[in-house]
């Protein structure tokens, strides 16, 4: 029996009902919700429950109470290690959103012009995305290693330029951190920033040259404001991943020397592994999770609204 015939055979009450059903949107994304439930809003919760006990890796007894809270929170060593996440966190957004824009604006003008090179350079900054997080540690590790094999060591030797302390001196190494985020994160930045500057309308440029607009010019009052939304999103996705970055920071330093570069990601990781301490964790990962909240909330009110677009 057809469809059809089905469909006439079925009382015009059941007809109406797998009508509004096929129409309706929860349906079809039920199955999305109850997977990000399962997987994504349950380790959340269970997150939250785990602040407010005193559990442990090594136990299995339980109770309810603040304490772990309050420990986690006045902890001495939190506020260094907020401030070092600070930097950590604020440099990375600045260099992979100028850096990202800079390859973006280069390919595209390689591209215009027909310049040979401009899918080598595209492919060689993606090339740093899809490299594990332990294993671009390594790779500066080895780049900044003070050792006599030490590749920019070696470099300042044949320059007769003092050698520097790249991971040994507190001082130093959250740049030499910051410095290898920053290479591994561009390559997003730069593929936002060239998918947004592929969008923008041709008649704005062709308007702002019979205006008499310079390159600069243009550059400052056509593209930076039609970036606008593009680069906010941006700095939300890479804001959140920043400050869950651990990979790359417990190969290159372990968070030393002294705790100079302990970010607040990688402290969670010692406090639950190596302490052993699960709600400890629990509510730095609750910090975690509210400063990235914050930042993006923050970030979210500077989109320009449909008005303005």
């Amino acid at each position: 029996m057809s469809p059809i015939a089905i469909e006439a055979d079925s009382p015009p009450q059941s007809r109406t009902f797998m009508r509004r059903f096929a129409g309706a949107p929860l349906p079809w994304i039920m199955p999305v919700i109850v997977v990000i439930g399962i997987f994504y809003l349950y380790p959340v919760i269970d997150v939250f429950r785990l602040s407010f006990t005193n559990a442990t890796l090594i136990g299995d007894n339980q109770d309810y109470t603040l304490g772990s809270i309050a420990n986690a929170l006045s902890s001495p060593q939190l506020p260094d290690i907020l401030w070092a996440t600070l930097i950590f966190v604020g440099g990375s957004v600045i260099g992979q959103q100028i850096l990202g824009l800079a390859v973006a604006v280069t390919v595209i003008r390689g591209e215009k012009r027909g310049l040979f090179g401009t899918t080598i350079l595209r492919t060689t900054a993606l090339v740093a995305w899809v490299v594990p997080g332990i294993a671009g540690g390594i790779i500066w590790q080895m780049l900044f290693s003070e050792a006599p094999y030490g590749a920019l060591n070696s470099i300042l030797r044949l320059m007769h330029m003092p050698t520097v302390a790249w991971l040994s001196d507190p001082a130093m190494a959250p740049w030499s951190t910051l410095i290898s985020n920053i290479w591994r994160g561009t390559a997003f930045s730069m593929v936002v920033m060239y998918a947004a500057l592929k969008a923008i309308d041709p008649s704005l440029y062709e308007a702002a040259e019979v205006d008499g607009a310079t390159a600069s010019q243009q550059f400052f009052f056509v593209t930076l404001p039609q970036l606008r939304a593009a680069i906010l999103v941006n700095m939300i996705l890479i804001t959140i991943q920043t400050v869950n970055t651990f990979d790359a920071i417990i190969t290159l330093t372990g968070g030393g020397p002294g705790r100079a570069t302990e970010v607040i990601s990688l402290y969670v990781f010692n406090i639950v592994f190596r302490n052993y301490d699960l709600s400890g964790g629990s509510v730095l990962s609750v910090l975690m999770l509210l400063i990235s909240l914050g930042l993006a909330f923050v970030y979210a009110s500077f989109l320009p609204k449909e008005e303005e677009q």
